[in-house]
């Protein structure tokens, strides 16, 4: 699970969706991957008090304060977060940022949290550490053994994979209009008051399937993706 170009639909429309879609695929024995460490900055907690044992939760909270620490060594802010997409978007804080961020978490228990593609012994949903910078957080996912990605976005990114299929999920209905070539699920529909959040992910996860079984998403059938493979590299990166 990714999202990029966040605004303020977000947290309300499509990461709500996806969380219920991750509902039904881990129902079903599957499992998802949240990531993004500097975006669930100051939500963490809704993360830890669903966790299966006391030491997944503690080990979530060690990576945050990993994080202030790397920032704080490299002379940043992980407050200072959003973009000023986000902010033009109507998010302004990084709390606000980060509750949207973790609603594509689901209902379900946090089985397990990992290092930077490491790959664990878990099923369910599971947290991986990485910088908010998507095309490396998703390079970790795949490295991990992720297999399609699902990206939700409001302000419009054209970020695809051609190793794992993405699909592209609109928050708001006039952003996919204006990208519909390249958004394959449009949220906004809640907004617009002719679905809800429910109906929506369960599309998302029909649409997971159909994916899963051969059919191509919008990004991978335009091609896009061949130089989205970004590993994490040394440095700041947040």
């Amino acid at each position: 699970m990714q999202c990029g170009g966040s605004d303020g639909y977000s947290g309300i429309t499509a990461n709500p969706a996806l969380g219920h879609a991750v509902d039904l695929l881990v129902a079903q024995g599957g499992s998802a991957i949240l990531t993004e460490t500097p975006e669930i900055y100051g939500a963490e907690h809704l993360l830890t008090r669903r966790a299966a044992r006391r030491d997944i939760g503690e080990k979530l909270v060690n990576i945050i304060h990993g994080w202030e620490q790397y920032a704080e060594r490299e002379h940043g802010s992980i407050d200072n977060n959003p973009t000023p997409g986000n902010k033009k978007g109507g998010l302004t804080t990084i709390l606000e940022k980060s509750l949207g961020a973790v609603a594509k978490r689901g209902s379900t228990a946090l089985q397990g949290v990992c290092q930077y593609a490491e790959p664990i012994d878990a099923r369910g949903l599971l947290f991986m550490d990485a910088p908010g910078y998507d095309p490396m957080g998703a390079t970790g996912q795949i490295a991990y053994g992720a297999n399609l990605l699902a990206f939700t976005t409001g302000r419009g990114s054209c970020f695809g994979s051609r190793v794992a299929p993405t699909i592209k999920i609109a928050t708001n209905t006039t952003m996919y209009n204006r990208m519909q070539d390249d958004m394959d699920i449009n949220c906004g529909r809640i907004l617009d008051g002719h679905s809800s959040v429910t109906d929506m992910g369960e599309e998302i996860f029909r649409f997971i399937l159909r994916m899963a079984s051969g059919e191509h998403s919008k990004s991978e059938a335009l091609n896009v993706g061949n130089e989205e493979m970004v590993p994490w590299m040394i440095g700041a990166q947040m």
